[in-house]
């Protein structure tokens, strides 16, 4: 499991895709994943084929939140041009990952989609809607993050994750995303109460879960339940590849939100000023660098 270091960096800058948003879409881009693989899936489309096509969106959307072909062609640029900016993209975040994953991408981002999205089912906007219940431990009191990542966040984060540590697994990206995108199917239906909640639930909840998850397993068209079904068994064992993907998946996801918040807890206007140099080079640095040496914001303490 060592490549897991080299490819921790990028799950981090995935991981924002939870508080990025865009003008015009509803929801965070995660969200905006989490709806679009249920769709495709509920029209029909083959679990690697989706996993496949939104794991490349999201590699992209790290680099351009929001651009795809349409936006690009709408603006001017011919289908070969946006595409190879999208490429781009692509390539230049996926540089951790295994080489014949991004290869699979890549084909991914160029392929056309062959079936319309059909309806994305009840519980896409309920999971969405379903905030985490953030750390929390028997006895002790709820610690409140905020913004709260909702359900739809994670299940999304989840199963991007799946994918991109699959070849390390050797498991089939398909199954691992389709793991990671259902195993809070039950949340559609039960407010998230955390661990301390769960073990007050205590016997009760196998049976409450199991129910909840039977509704949201009615929304899906019949075909696509048995493969549904088979990937929240996994979630119950850890000796199968796709299962072993999934696991380390969630648990990273898990951690790296409570990172975040923990990054931004600790966030320093050097930060933005000196290491990110948000007055950046251009024809107007000198003249900003004047203003703000004026008001006193220059240079900044550490």
């Amino acid at each position: 499991m060592v490549e897991l270091a080299k490819v921790l960096p990028l799950l981090r800058e995935l991981n924002d895709l939870k508080r990025v948003r865009v003008a015009g879409r509803e929801g965070s881009l995660a969200e905006q994943l989490f709806g679009r693989a249920w769709g495709a899936l509920v029209a029909g489309e083959a679990p690697a084929t989706v996993a496949l096509r939104e794991t490349a969106r999201a590699l992209i959307g790290v680099r351009l939140p929001g651009y795809d072909v349409a936006l690009l062609g709408s603006l001017g640029l011919a289908e070969t041009e946006a595409n190879q900016v999208l490429q781009q993209a692509l390539h230049d975040a996926g540089q951790p990952l295994d080489a014949d994953l991004v290869t699979q991408l890549a084909q991914a981002t160029s392929a056309p989609v062959d079936v319309v999205a059909g309806r994305q089912p009840a519980f896409v906007e309920q999971l969405a809607q379903q905030p985490r219940a953030g750390a929390t431990h028997p006895g002790r009191p709820r610690i409140m993050l905020w913004p709260p990542e909702s359900h739809a966040d994670h299940c999304a984060m989840v199963a991007i994750y799946a994918v991109l540590l699959s070849p390390y697994f050797g498991a089939d990206p398909g199954e691992a995303f389709l793991t990671g995108l259902a195993h809070h199917l039950h949340n559609a239906a039960l407010p998230d109460p955390g661990y301390a909640g769960d073990e007050l639930l205590g016997s009760h909840l196998p049976g409450l879960m199991a129910q909840a998850t039977q509704q949201a397993m009615q929304q899906l068209p019949t075909a696509l339940q048995p493969v549904v079904t088979a990937a929240l068994d996994r979630t119950r064992v850890v000796d199968v590849p796709a299962a072993r993907a999934f696991h380390a998946a969630d648990v990273f996801d898990r951690v790296l939100e409570m990172a975040w918040h923990d990054q931004s807890a600790r966030f320093r206007l050097h930060q933005a000023l000196d290491d990110l140099n948000i007055v950046h080079a251009g024809f107007t640095q000198q003249f900003h660098q004047q203003v703000l040496t004026a008001a006193g914001l220059l240079p900044v303490a550490r």
